[in-house]
């Protein structure tokens, strides 16, 4: 794709003040800006980092793979100092969101439409456990869109998949995951108890959780606030973050015109997400507007690498550091209209959110 970065006039609203690279001296309203730093460099070989999650123990930062191959999927766990400690072979199933509780690495697996899960001190042979499968629910209703002139046009979603895509785990345990094509929110009570057969819940089915818009992924990136009160749901393909209130909604629009909304992460008061389609990370306020821009694109290294951020999939947080995968995917036909294509290895970058 073509990526058009989002022009930001300066906004009124809470300048976070966080310690930042280009802050602003307190005496205006505006933007603050983050230099976005390489954390991390995959195994060569290993292409396309989407899921992430670190152990607030220690500090292991794990990344998982969305290769359609020829490449396998990996699951790769990095220490603190950015080394590879270890590498799961997935082989050809693409895995998606990640999230850590009680010692495992929880996975979404995409290909298999399965919750999984690892010890997080795993290696090449540790055992993946299934947690639990996610129902076919049918696409929900057509949404009416309406245009300037009045008029409205309706949209008809008809995917024939489910496509489980982010998880968060509230304060209790229990788990919510995104369905990006049937446009669902699912939740699993405390899958640490219920493994290998938890039950899946449909908490809410809406047409906002879809989209016809490209990247053609709607329901993506959660996280929930402070208080386990709010659900935030970025959708990918509508270019906005969703807010729905627990325990079942309405869902309604948080903020518009996030190019590509991707992965959500919480943080010491702000919802930050990833804008995939701008190559940058964005901080919203409490009405949904841009606080802070942390990173951007700015080219490619002698050996491969994203400099700064590129087709930045997801967030998480440790340490009050950032971390975010450059999943770096071409998703066009064409030839030479994409920085992706001139990757050659890809990485994990990471910035600074202090207060």
């Amino acid at each position: 794709m073509r990526k058009f970065l989002i022009g930001c006039a300066a906004v009124g609203g809470i300048a976070l003040a966080m310690g930042l690279a280009h802050a602003d001296n307190g005496n205006s309203k505006g933007i603050d800006w983050i230099d976005a730093q390489e954390f991390a460099t995959l195994p060569d070989g290993v292409r396309f980092p989407e899921g992430i999650t670190a152990n607030p123990a220690t500090g292991d930062i794990f990344v998982g793979t969305f290769d359609f191959g020829p490449n396998p999927n990996k699951l790769v766990r990095f220490g603190r100092n950015g080394r590879v400690e270890a590498q799961r072979d997935f082989g050809g199933q693409p895995l998606l969101g990640l999230g850590f509780r009680s010692g495992k690495v929880y996975i979404l697996n995409f290909g298999a439409q399965k919750l999984q899960r690892i010890d997080a001190n795993f290696n090449a042979a540790t055992p993946v456990e299934d947690v639990a499968v996610f129902p076919f629910i049918a696409p929900p209703l057509a949404r009416n869109n309406g245009n300037a002139d009045g008029t409205s046009d309706a949209i008809v979603f008809s995917w024939a998949r489910s496509a489980p895509n982010a998880m968060v785990f509230d304060r209790a345990g229990n788990l919510y995951v995104s369905d990006s094509f049937q446009g669902a929110i699912f939740r699993i009570a405390n899958p640490a108890a219920c493994a290998p057969a938890c039950a899946v819940a449909t908490v809410a089915h809406d047409p906002l959780l879809v989209t016809a818009g490209f990247p053609p992924f709607g329901a993506n990136g959660l996280a929930l606030n402070g208080n386990d009160s709010v659900l935030y749901i970025a959708n990918t393909g509508d270019h906005r973050v969703l807010a729905m209130p627990l325990p079942s909604g309405p869902i309604s629009v948080f903020s518009e015109s996030i190019h590509g909304a991707d992965g959500l992460v919480w943080h010491d008061g702000s919802l930050w997400v990833a804008a995939n389609q701008a190559d940058t990370v964005y901080a919203l306020d409490a009405n949904g507007r841009i606080a802070v821009r942390a990173g951007e694109f700015e080219g490619i290294h002698s050996n491969g690498t994203p400099r700064g951020l590129l087709f930045p999939a997801s967030l998480v947080v440790h340490d009050n550091w950032v971390y975010v995968t450059n999943l770096a995917l071409p998703l066009t036909a064409a030839v030479g209209d994409e920085w992706e294509e001139e990757v050659r290895r890809w990485n994990v970058a990471r910035f600074r959110a202090r207060r």
